[in-house]
């Protein structure tokens, strides 16, 4: 509180210092409501800056990047920019190209939303205490229209699905998007809709490809809407109970 403090009365009142956790904060509530402006229009006078500790640069982002989709947060005031600290590793992939040995769930789910550029690296010995890892500065502008127009939690359940088994061919994280008894004729549907070669690596997927399985995905869970409701690792999960439960029914059959 003493440092918060001193930082108000050096600025002569004009920093405001808000105590509290940056992942529930209300960021919408933050600014003057004169400074907004709509989507379409340049960035309005409002950019978040911030050192970020890497245990919730992550899922901050993540919580940032939804809020821009669905322009809600500190994006109902326009297309807010914002320049972020991330450990040197997490901001490569966020800028990574295709067929990048650093692609990720990350440079997706920021690209297809933002304009993303790696400013640049700042050497951890320059931090008090020093990090393990250097620092990277990323600067992001939002789009005035994303490179796929579906839900960002659509566009999440792809992207995740696909990078969780990134050394595999692609087809193998999109067939766990369905169902195992539909799982080999839905994979099928959805690589001819979207026009993905099964064979490709996640990595080696461009935002066109991730456009055309974000569409693809769409028009199945039209025809099914409980398709999207569908957890591979629900159902693994609800399996690994069932064999609990019967290797018990045995063991007290036995005894």
């Amino acid at each position: 509180m003493l440092c918060a403090e001193m930082l108000s009365e050096a600025s002569m009142g004009k920093v405001d210092i808000v105590h509290g956790d940056i992942l529930t904060y209300k960021l919408d509530r933050a600014f003057p409501k004169h400074l907004q402006k709509i989507w379409e229009d340049d960035p309005p006078n409002i950019h978040i800056i911030g050192n970020l500790p890497f245990n919730v640069s992550t899922p901050l982002i993540i919580k940032w990047l939804e809020e821009m989709a669905n322009k809600s947060g500190p994006f109902r005031y326009g297309r807010t920019q914002m320049t972020l600290t991330f450990q040197h590793e997490v901001a490569e992939r966020m800028t990574a190209p295709t067929g990048g040995k650093q692609r990720s769930r990350l440079s997706i789910m920021t690209q297809y939303l933002c304009q993303v550029k790696h400013c640049f690296s700042i050497p951890g010995r320059a931090f008090v205490p020093k990090p393990e890892v250097d620092v990277g500065v990323v600067h992001f502008t939002p789009l005035i229209q994303p490179k796929i127009d579906q839900p960002f939690k659509l566009v999440e359940k792809i992207v995740r699905n696909v990078f969780q088994l990134r050394r595999k061919h692609c087809y193998r994280g999109i067939s766990l998007l369905f169902p195992e008894e539909q799982r080999t004729k839905l994979t099928e549907q959805i690589l001819m809709l979207a026009d993905v070669e099964p064979t490709l690596r996640p990595t080696e997927l461009s935002m066109k490809h991730f456009q055309g399985l974000c569409n693809a995905y769409r028009e199945l869970c039209d025809r099914d809407p409980d398709l999207f409701a569908y957890n591979f690792r629900e159902e693994l999960r609800q399996k690994k109970i069932k064999s609990q439960d019967i290797c018990k029914t045995e063991e007290n059959d036995v005894l």
